[in-house]
């Protein structure tokens, strides 16, 4: 079976890199042939009969006749989707949603996730992933072994039994095609296992007997599972686990904290780390330059992307662009239209451009999660790119960390708190605050103003925490595993104070 699959994968490669290279030079007609097929797909849709699809021709007149939407919008027709009713966002039959808690955590979201969604998008990106790999190295090995896959919990929605949800990696598991059984582990009874440290267990006695070639998931989670995998064993590196091991396709969250402590675990030139850009609501981007930190947009896997300048993001009518008009170093809120029927849908992160034709984006941030309680307006991109050099600078490797305003009682200027845990602690922890604070400044216009001779912003106050101490945390919050993320950056204090709270006790 192996080698048919091997053979018919090849020449789907070719086919596809053919198509890859005609959205790189023709970005704009690929995205209005994607946009007239969605248009044309749901006009006889409950949705598509509010907004006229019948007659909409152009862009322009659906931009002007069916508003930006959040998920607050679109829930009520979802509720009626997750109830069994059909044909009203898309018209063939959604009965999987993918659950979604964004990066706070607090309100579940359920995505439609459509049969197109499932097999033009998300497991189209899957093979596009190999597509471009392969393409960098001719001579790889993934495809002689297994894809080791740490996927989420699904379970029956409790609305109507006609209809289930899960983690967007749980309802792929359960949606995926009989032959890539052969190429993944472990098997979906295992990977659909909804108690996060059971799984690992389970995951762990199973694929330590595999030829484990290549890893894919979130930094965190899988970094948890490789160092329970070498609890186990008691070896002193993953790769005496799996020799053969050459790829790990991450997502989810920035990879820049993860960087060294993978390397550290998986002491290798031939490793390599591959980003991509996969949400519930879409699969985006992968990363065709290992050079580069930067990912190519994905333009035909019907998605329709329009962007919205964050620096008019809370104007009354704020400019939404396409792809033809965007700029470079523009800090953009995404906007999507899918063939999961999600309509001008902000899907709630930033990205901004690196290169046009080919359009290359980096994920910058969240539209909401960042910290401007000073006039500051420091969004992830800058926390990351600051940290990255603070550890440079002092031989420090961060594991986790969150940060928010600190104010004073006594002082009208505030500061930025940073709960932090180290992999390894830096000698000197005020070096380090030096160095973010200076970077930070580097970076950042507005910071660097508020903080000029300790005006607004006081300089920034680092904590160093214990080993554990953040999955201890989303242990107690029952955010184990699946696409729980750790919140990065927030405008209050709730999460401060929240972790706080959990390490006094």
């Amino acid at each position: 079976m192996a080698p048919l699959i091997n053979s018919i994968i090849s020449w789907v490669n070719i086919k596809r890199l053919h198509q890859i290279e005609l959205f790189k030079k023709y970005p704009g007609n690929v995205q209005s042939e994607v946009f007239s097929k969605l248009i044309a797909r749901a006009r006889d849709t409950v949705w598509g009969k509010i907004y006229g699809y019948d007659s909409i021709r152009s862009v322009e007149t659906y931009q002007e006749r069916v508003p930006l939407q959040t998920y607050e919008d679109l829930k009520p027709y979802v509720e009626r989707l997750r109830n069994g009713e059909q044909n009203v966002l898309w018209p063939s039959e959604i009965k999987w949603f993918a659950k979604s808690s964004g990066t706070t955590g607090d309100k579940s979201k359920f995505i439609p996730v459509s049969i197109e969604a499932l097999e033009e998008c998300h497991f189209r990106g899957g093979k596009d992933i190999i597509a471009i790999y392969t393409k960098m190295f001719p001579d790889n090995g993934i495809m002689k072994g297994k894809a080791l896959t740490l996927g989420g919990s699904h379970q029956i929605n409790n609305f109507s039994n006609q209809s289930f949800y899960g983690d967007l990696s749980a309802v792929i598991i359960e949606n995926l095609p009989f032959w890539a059984n052969f190429i993944r582990t472990p098997s979906a009874d295992i990977a659909l296992i909804p108690d996060f440290e059971e799984k690992m267990k389970k995951i762990t006695e199973v694929s330590i007997r595999e030829n484990v070639t290549n890893i894919a998931g979130v930094p965190s989670w899988n970094l948890v599972l490789l160092n329970h995998v070498l609890d186990f064993t008691g070896k002193s590196n993953i790769l005496d686990v799996w020799p053969n091991l050459e790829l790990f396709t991450h997502g989810g969250v920035s990879f820049t904290p993860y960087r060294e402590q993978f390397r550290k675990i998986i002491p290798s030139d031939r490793m390599h780390y591959l980003e991509t850009y996969n949400a519930s609501e879409g699969f985006f981007g992968i990363q065709d330059d290992l050079s580069r930190n930067d990912m190519l947009l994905m333009l035909d896997l019907g998605v329709y992307y329009e962007f919205i300048p964050m620096e008019h993001f809370q104007d009354p009518s704020p400019p939404v662009l396409t792809i033809d008009r965007v700029e470079k170093d523009v800090n953009y809120a995404m906007v999507i239209s899918t063939n999961g029927g999600l309509w001008r849908y902000i899907i709630g992160d930033t990205v901004i451009f690196t290169s046009l034709y080919p359009h290359r984006i980096r994920i910058s941030g969240r539209t909401r999660y960042f910290i401007n309680a000073f006039g500051e307006e420091v969004i992830l991109d800058n926390a990351e790119k600051a940290l990255l050099t603070a550890c440079e600078h002092t031989g420090a490797i961060i594991s986790e960390y969150t940060a928010g305003p600190l104010f004073s009682k006594d002082d009208p200027r505030g500061a930025h708190e940073w709960l932090i845990e180290f992999d390894k602690v830096p000698g000197d922890l005020e070096r380090f605050a030096d160095v973010l604070d200076k970077t930070l400044s580097s970076l950042n216009s507005d910071y660097e103003a508020k903080r000029f001779k300790n005006i607004t912003l006081l300089k920034p106050k680092i904590t160093s925490l214990e080993p554990g101490t953040f999955y201890r945390w989303m242990q107690k919050r029952g955010k184990l595993g699946g696409q729980n993320k750790i919140p990065r950056l927030s405008n209050d204090r709730k999460y401060l104070d929240e972790l706080i709270s959990f390490i006094s006790k």
